[in-house]
C-alpha cells in the first residue's frame, strides 16, 4: 500500500511524504524535498556575471569573465553533487534495522544502515540550537531528515509509524 501527502519544511516550502507499507513489520517513507529553483539559479549566476563584468571594465582582462564562468559551472556541480538533495529515504525492517538514504541532485545516493539490535528507540527532536546534549545511555544520536527539515506534523507521522513497528518487533521477540 502506497500514499503522499504534503507537508511544509520549517521555512513554508512544499515536501512530499511517500509511505510505503509493505508488511506490518516493513515500512518505508520518502521524503521529497522541491528542485532547484531556477530563480534562484538565475540571481546566483547574474550577481556573479555582474562582478566579473564590473572588475573586467576596471581591469580589461578577458580573464576575468572566463574566470567567472569556470567558477559558475564548478559551483553549481559542486552544489548538486554534495549539497542538494532531492529525497531522503527512511526504511525501518523490525527484523534487519534501518536504512536512511540520501539522493542527491546529481545521481549521487548516501546511504547508512543501523542494526535493529543497536536501536533503542525513535524520538523527535524537532530542533534544538543548544550545546549537544549526551543523555545517559545514549551513544550515539542519528537524525534523520537533515536535508528537508520537515516540521513537526510530518515528524509525528514517520514517529508513530516506526513505534508501531518497535513494538511489532519487540511483540515478536518476547513472544516464544
Amino acid at each position: 500500500m502506497e500514499d503522499e501527502q504534503t507537508f511544509s519544511d520549517i521555512c513554508g516550502g512544499r515536501l512530499a511524504l511517500q509511505r510505503r507499507y509493505y508488511s506490518p513489520s516493513c515500512r518505508e517513507f520518502c521524503l521529497s524535498c522541491p528542485r532547484l529553483s531556477l530563480r534562484s539559479l538565475t540571481a546566483v549566476t547574474c550577481t556573479v556575471w555582474l562582478a566579473a563584468y564590473g572588475l573586467f571594465t576596471l581591469c580589461e582582462n578577458s580573464m576575468i569573465l572566463s574566470a567567472a564562468i569556470f567558477i559558475i559551472l564548478l559551483g553549481l556541480l559542486g552544489y548538486l553533487h554534495f549539497v542538494k538533495i532531492d529525497q531522503e529515504t527512511l526504511l525501518i525492517i523490525d527484523s534487519l534495522g534501518i536504512q536512511m538514504t540520501s539522493s542527491y541532485a546529481s545521481g549521487k545516493e548516501s546511504t547508512t544502515f543501523i542494526e535493529m539490535g543497536k536501536v533503542k528507540d525513535v524520538v523527535i527532536n524537532e530542533a534544538i540550537y543548544m550545546d549537544p546534549v549526551e543523555p545517559n545511555g545514549i551513544s550515539q544520536v542519528v537524525p534523520v531528515f537533515q536535508s528537508a527539515k520537515p516540521r513537526l506534523d510530518c515528524l509525528i507521522e514517520v514517529y508513530r509509524s516506526c513505534q508501531e513497528i518497535l513494538a511489532h518487533q519487540k511483540a515478536a521477540s518476547a513472544s516464544p
